[in-house]
């Protein structure tokens, strides 16, 4: 009895080992050109606006934003609700710190990440980049910090957007990966493309069918 439960035991974490193991090049292939072409994309339009250093602050974030929405798709920290929300949320949370309170580094900095962390945890929106995302609005440089509440929209906002529209794209090539997971995400999309797809069969329905003579019948000799 005990030697079966031994045998059993190895072979399922011999399983295990082999599952988390395996390198499915198909997976990593997509998981790095989706990751390759977002960021890419962000980086290129911030560049156009803030300087290299204030790039290097905020492609930090959206950099830890990469790795889950692109490398752990499944993961319930890379879904749409908790991307827009923990880093819209974070950004919001993280100017008002700044405005706020006074400009006292070692009292600023912890209060913007811990308060972004506890506003993501009560709307069920965790999305661990949003820390950094809150950091920034107060431990940035002064071009960042004078962004205001238009933090929120651009670069963050819009950086984001980028990110989850490259991801919807990449994850859903082929069928092994589907983002997003979340259910209602999915039939909110299928919702809206509802009318787009049933005009689209209405169309083909009443497109008239072309008919062509039967050669039987066309070689076939005429009565008269």
């Amino acid at each position: 009895m005990i030697k079966s439960k031994i045998k059993r035991s190895y072979r399922i974490s011999k399983y295990i080992v082999y599952k988390e193991t395996l390198v499915d090049f198909k997976e990593q292939t997509w998981s790095f050109l989706g990751s390759f072409v977002g960021i890419g994309i962000i980086a290129y339009i911030q560049s156009l606006y803030l300087t290299p250093l204030e790039n290097i602050f905020l492609i930090g974030s959206f950099g830890a934003t990469a790795v889950l929405i692109y490398g752990a798709i499944q993961s319930p920290l890379a879904q749409p609700r908790n991307l827009l929300g923990g880093h819209i949320i974070s950004a919001i949370i993280g100017v008002s710190v700044y405005k706020i309170m006074p400009e006292i580094i070692w009292i600023t900095a912890p209060l913007a990440v811990s308060l972004s962390i506890l506003a993501m945890q009560y709307t069920r929106t965790l999305h661990p980049p949003g820390g950094a995302t809150a950091l920034i609005a107060v431990v940035g440089t002064e071009k960042i910090k004078s962004l205001g509440y238009f933090y929120v929209l651009s670069p963050v906002l819009s950086g984001v957007l980028v990110l989850l529209l490259i991801a919807v794209i990449f994850n859903n090539i082929t069928p092994e990966r589907k983002y997003p997971t979340d259910g209602r995400f999915s039939r909110t999309i299928k919702w809206a493309v509802a009318p787009a797809k049933k005009q689209l069969k209405r169309m083909k329905k009443s497109k008239p069918k072309t008919k062509y003579p039967d050669p039987a019948t066309e070689n076939s000799p005429r009565q008269f």
